[in-house]
C-alpha cells in the first residue's frame, strides 16, 4: 500500500484555523488533497488531525481516511515523524493492510504538484539505498556571505567568503516543506530525513512559500494568484 499522510493540526496559535481558512477562494488543505488525489498513486489519503472541523472538510476534499490524533500529538512541540508513525500504525490496525510507502504531506502547501510528488516517488525507489525523498529549493542569496546584527553594525558569518563571487561558491538549499517521501520502515526507525540516504527534489523558489505569519499568507496567496493568472494566460 502506499498512503498520504497529511498532519492538519487545528490549534493553530499564529493563525486562527490556518489548514482549512480559505485561501484564494478555497480552503488551505484542500490544494495538499487535490495534489494527491492527482497523482493518482496513493491507495489512501490519510488526514491525521485532532479537529472535527478539520476531517469534515479533509472529506469534502477528497480524504479516504482520517486518523483521531491524540492529545499527546497535538501539542506545540511534537514533530513530524511521531505524527506520521502514528498514522502508519492507526492505519494499519483499521485497514489490516501492510504500508510500503508513506508520503508526509503539508497541509500548508498551495503550491504543490502531482508532478513533484510522483518525481519524489520515483527518487525514491529508484535509488537502491534511499530511504527518502523530499523537496528541497536553492537559497536566492548565497549564505556563505550571510551576516549577523551585533549590537548596531553588523559583522559576516563567514569572512573569509565575504569577497568570495557568487559563482565561485557552491549553491545550498532548504527544506521546501511541500512533501516527504519515506519508506515505511524508515518512518517507523525515525532514520532522520537531513542525511545522506534522503534524495534531494528541487522545486523552484518561485513555487515555495512557508505560511506560518499573517505576511507569510498574503504573501503566498498574491504570489499564487499570479502564478494562476500567468499559467491561464500561456
Amino acid at each position: 500500500m502506499i498512503v498520504a499522510v497529511i498532519p492538519a493540526r487545528g490549534g493553530s496559535k499564529r493563525i486562527k484555523n490556518k489548514n482549512i481558512r480559505p485561501f484564494a477562494g478555497k480552503p488551505l488543505i484542500s490544494y495538499s488533497l487535490t495534489a494527491a488525489q492527482q497523482a493518482a498513486i496513493f491507495d489512501d489519503i490519510i488526514v491525521s488531525t485532532d479537529s472535527d472541523d478539520i476531517a469534515e472538510v479533509a472529506r469534502d476534499h477528497g480524504a479516504t481516511c482520517i486518523i483521531k490524533r491524540s492529545p499527546t500529538l497535538s501539542d506545540d512541540y511534537t514533530g513530524t515523524t511521531p505524527v506520521v508513525r502514528d498514522a502508519i500504525e492507526q492505519y494499519e490496525k483499521l485497514s489490516g493492510s501492510k504500508v510500503t510507502y508513506v508520503c508526509c504531506i503539508y497541509a500548508t502547501a498551495p503550491f504543490l504538484s502531482s508532478d513533484a510528488l510522483l518525481a519524489g516517488y520515483h527518487q525514491l525507489t529508484q535509488a537502491p539505498a534511499a530511504k527518502f525523498a523530499f523537496s528541497v529549493t536553492s537559497y536566492a542569496f548565497p549564505i556563505q556571505r550571510a551576516i549577523k546584527i551585533v549590537g548596531e553594525g553588523v559583522e559576516p558569518v563567514s569572512p573569509e567568503n565575504m569577497g568570495a563571487r557568487s559563482q565561485d561558491l557552491d549553491e545550498c538549499y532548504h527544506d521546501a516543506g511541500q512533501f516527504y517521501w519515506g519508506t515505511k520502515r524508515a518512518w517507523l526507525d525515525q532514520a532522520g530525513m537531513f542525511k545522506a540516504h534522503s534524495c534531494p527534489v528541487v522545486i523552484p523558489r518561485y513555487l515555495v512559500q512557508d505560511i506560518d505569519t499573517h505576511e507569510d499568507w498574503i504573501r503566498a496567496e498574491l504570489m499564487y494568484r499570479a502564478y494562476i493568472k500567468d499559467n491561464e494566460n500561456d
